[in-house]
């Protein structure tokens, strides 16, 4: 969320930034339109208010006092005065509420401007490559898909995924479940020894925290799976659940920054239409996945967001998978960041690269909403947060089994991953 001051103060740049990103800039009129009616109500009620406190005020003196007709009518009229407020008031208290609510749900769908060194584009077709990793492989035989791979090794099931609990639900059996332990005990032995603290987080949260880290979603790519009957929704990332983790507190600025490593379950609708590349493991309903978080003082986040983008890169590094970074513009950026790297990995399957990775920087925009802050000399100060997927399980999985394939079908493993697996190669 966007200080509503700032709005008002910066109007012009504020439309240009909503644009920039795909959203419709009359937002920015409205939310000034509703912050002034809002001002002129909250000065009406404030009005009436003290002048209901000093009448109520004068009546208890007048009972006390009355001696003649006089003093009584003039204590009537004080009563009736007041009776008036009160009936004004009964209009304006809601009125300010209403006012208040829609302006909230307003600045709400705003989203964050990006950083002035992000390209403007329409589309992903913009997104700038900054480097490459790794050495794509050529293969001395036709390559498979992971698909067609964990079908033959035994190790993926999404028929009877899909008959238990619907499509984009799948099984993994045998290795193919050691292979996902593997990678998330990899993944946390990572981060601590990086100085994260690890947490495992809750897999549902209240309706503040998904939409307060910005989790509202522009169309049907980002939906969220919600509990019937209560305010909760099921987390799309731990990201949500390690923003709330400090909300409403006032944070400590030698403790600053303060890095987590999460782990939880996801859950995506994934309603939207995603082309040919999105079959398998590649978009699912649910999956594991270990995220990096940290809050930051506002002056350190652009270095934070580098971090997070360096442990992703040295992470993948360790498993060989070739990949390349990309930066987004504009219209890829989605409503809370500032900036994002995306890494993606060569995929075989698919002969080209496809997403495992994301990094962003969200500057103070989930911190207002949710009101974290750190104290800095005599004020309080937001923080800045900012966030990276190290390792998404569907999609490592994906990259292992198809860049790791042999000519026999079996599949080799990343050697760093050889002491949690228990093994070389998973054989069908």
């Amino acid at each position: 969320m966007l200080d509503i001051n700032f709005i008002s103060q910066n109007k012009d740049f504020v439309k240009r930034a909503v644009r920039e990103k795909g959203y419709d800039e009359s937002l920015v009129e409205k939310v000034v339109q509703l912050n002034e009616k809002r001002k002129k109500l909250i000065g009406d009620v404030e009005k009436l208010r003290a002048e209901r406190n000093r009448i109520t005020e004068n009546i208890k003196d007048q009972v006390s006092k009355i001696k003649n007709t006089n003093e009584k009518f003039k204590l009537e009229e004080a009563k009736k005065k007041a009776q008036e407020i009160k009936k004004k008031l009964a209009e304006y208290e809601p009125e300010l509420a209403k006012t208040e609510k829609e302006l909230q749900e307003i600045l709400f769908s705003i989203p964050n401007p990006a950083a002035s060194d992000v390209v403007i584009g329409k589309s992903e077709k913009e997104n700038e490559v900054l480097r490459t990793w790794g050495k794509i492989r050529k293969f001395d035989f036709t390559p498979k898909d992971h698909l067609e791979l964990g079908k033959t090794l035994g190790i993926l099931d999404f028929e009877r995924g899909a008959k238990v609990a619907g499509a984009g639900f799948y099984y993994l059996k045998g290795d193919g479940v050691l292979l996902e332990m593997a990678l998330i005990n990899y993944g946390l032995d990572f981060l601590a020894k990086k100085g994260f603290t690890l947490v495992m987080t809750p897999d549902m949260a209240r309706k503040r925290y998904y939409l307060g880290t910005g989790f509202t979603p522009k169309g049907p790519e980002a939906q969220t799976y919600t509990i019937s009957e209560s305010d909760l929704g099921l987390v799309a990332t731990a990201e949500v659940t390690m923003a709330g983790y400090h909300a409403d507190e006032v944070l400590e600025k030698k403790k600053l920054p303060l890095e987590y490593g999460g782990y939880s379950h996801c859950f995506r609708l994934e309603a939207g239409a995603y082309g040919k590349y999105s079959k398998g493991l590649y978009r699912v309903h649910q999956f594991g996945k270990v995220e990096m978080f940290i809050y930051s003082r506002p002056e350190t986040s652009e270095e934070m967001h580098k971090r997070l983008l360096m442990l992703e890169e040295e992470f993948w590094q360790s498993l060989e998978i070739p990949y390349r970074v990309v930066k987004m513009c504009t219209a890829d950026l989605g409503a809370q960041a500032s900036k994002k790297y995306d890494l993606e990995a060569f995929l075989p399957g698919r002969g080209e690269y496809g997403e495992i990775t994301s990094s962003s920087n969200t500057t103070d925009y989930q911190a207002r909403r949710l009101n974290i802050k750190f104290r800095d000399e005599e004020r309080n100060v937001y923080v800045h947060t900012s966030n990276g997927t190290l390792v998404a399980i569907p999609r490592a999985i994906i990259a292992i089994l198809e860049n790791f394939q042999e000519k026999d079908g079996s599949v080799k493993i990343p050697e760093v991953l050889q002491k949690y697996l228990g093994k070389k190669k998973i054989n069908g």
